[in-house]
């Protein structure tokens, strides 16, 4: 099969919904010739009835990010389906409810170490989970929210991305020897279950209804999936620790 992903074999996290920029990065990542696997918690059985939806089947391995176990065991789980690893996609992130939804001031430590811990941490966590896995080189890809700005609603979440961000520029800086690039899309509002579980929701979004130079669709995930894809093949062989925006423009704009 043609295609810029041509032979890869990719490992997509966080496909929970078919409105998703996860599942819109493994569809794409298969029509442009990828073998995908994929990873799911805390329900593999609402990600294998959603993959059944992508064009080819793909592998759903049980995987909790802060599971010391459940990592140890993934390089042999994937091995054993693709015999290695080309690209990671990281789209991964969560916050309790009391960490989010203008709650900020009030947001307990134990709330704020989750989020840091499931958002942030996660990226290296799942990294290194994998390095076995990608002998000849690789390309990482995570998502995050443009952590430049204090946003609506977001409250810890932006710290966490702030986090994610500086994550990715480490991995960046100490994985290059090993030809293994780590770079981020800084993706728009998307009407995924990540963003229906923030209070208030609507109220960022808004932002790209009044701001973003490009027409923006909250319904519509696959240009930020385009944009992974991108940076999973082998168009960007000299771009590490990069953060790519496909959010309309909206990071261009002052006040």
């Amino acid at each position: 099969m043609s295609g810029i992903l041509a032979g890869k074999r990719i490992l997509v996290t966080g496909v929970l919904m078919e409105s998703s920029i996860a599942f819109h990065t493994a569809k794409l990542a298969q029509e442009q010739g990828a073998e995908v696997i994929l990873t799911a918690f805390p329900r593999p059985t609402l990600t294998e009835r959603i993959a059944k939806k992508l064009p080819k089947p793909a592998k759903v391995i049980e995987l909790d990010v802060t599971n010391e176990e459940h990592l140890n065991r993934l390089a042999d789980l994937v091995r054993e389906e693709l015999g290695g690893l080309d690209g990671v996609v990281h789209s991964i992130g969560f916050a309790p409810q009391d960490a989010l939804g203008g709650n900020f001031l009030n947001t307990p430590f134990e709330s704020v170490a989750t989020a840091m811990h499931v958002s942030a941490f996660s990226l290296k966590s799942l990294t290194m989970a994998c390095l076995p896995l990608m002998e000849e080189g690789g390309s990482v890809v995570g998502l995050t929210f443009d952590a430049q700005f204090a946003w609506p609603q977001y409250d810890w979440m932006g710290p966490a991305k702030a986090a994610l961000e500086a994550t990715s520029r480490y991995l960046a800086r100490d994985l290059g020897k090993q030809k293994i690039r780590c770079n981020l899309i800084s993706a728009g509002p998307i009407g995924s279950m990540a963003a229906k579980s923030i209070p208030g929701f609507s109220d960022l979004a808004k932002v790209w209804d009044d701001r973003s130079p490009l027409e923006w669709d909250m319904a519509d995930p696959e240009p930020t999936g385009r944009g992974v894809v991108a940076l999973l093949s082998d168009w960007f062989p000299k771009t590490t620790g990069e953060i790519v925006h496909v959010d309309g423009g909206v990071h261009i704009m002052g006040a």
